[in-house]
């Protein structure tokens, strides 16, 4: 009983500084993500920008080699019955 309170003592003992360095890692991400200043500051004017007209080539569909594909084939509905009534129980 003695010895297995101890190897727990002895696995707990080198846990906390794991778990010491995790929380200060994770601290030192929080405050560099959220507690520093942009050095840029964003406006309205500079991240917006204009919209751009968009030119759409329909002339590509029109290639030879698309005509050439073929469509896939229409599936017919399943027939027949569908899964078994109790799904969990064995064969």
């Amino acid at each position: 009983m003695a010895i297995a309170f101890l190897e727990q003592r002895k696995r707990l003992k080198s846990l906390v500084p794991i778990l010491v360095g995790v929380l200060l890692i994770v601290a030192i991400i929080i405050w560099r993500g959220f507690f520093t200043k942009l050095s840029s500051t964003i406006t309205p004017e500079t991240s917006l920008r204009p919209f751009q007209e968009v030119n759409i080539n329909f002339q590509v569909l029109e290639n030879p080699i698309l005509e050439e594909l073929q469509l896939f084939e229409k599936t017919s509905p399943f027939k027949g019955e569908v899964g078994r009534e109790n799904p969990f129980i064995s064969y």
